[in-house]
């Protein structure tokens, strides 16, 4: 799978500090990398925004499927991005 980041989700992730980005994104390609990335996501119950989540650390990232892309929606630390 293939990783692909919205403009709204750049936007997030850049405004984390480096070591947190790098942190995320590389957990992230982990994730593609695997024959079965969602075996590490959980489907959400109640989505507003995304269908699944990773949970990295203390944050989370929020994201779809389609296709054999995984379009990251949003990133956000876990007592916030359910907001």
């Amino acid at each position: 799978m293939t990783l692909r980041f919205p403009n709204a989700a750049l936007r997030q992730l850049s405004r984390l500090e480096r070591n947190t980005q790098k942190r995320i994104v590389e957990k992230l390609e982990f994730y593609c990398s695997q024959e079965q990335p969602l075996q590490y996501a959980e489907k959400l119950a109640h989505p507003r925004v995304g269908q699944w989540r990773f949970r990295i650390g203390e944050y989370r990232v929020l994201f779809d499927v389609e296709y054999d892309d995984i379009v990251v929606l949003a990133i956000g630390h876990r007592k916030e991005i359910y907001k």
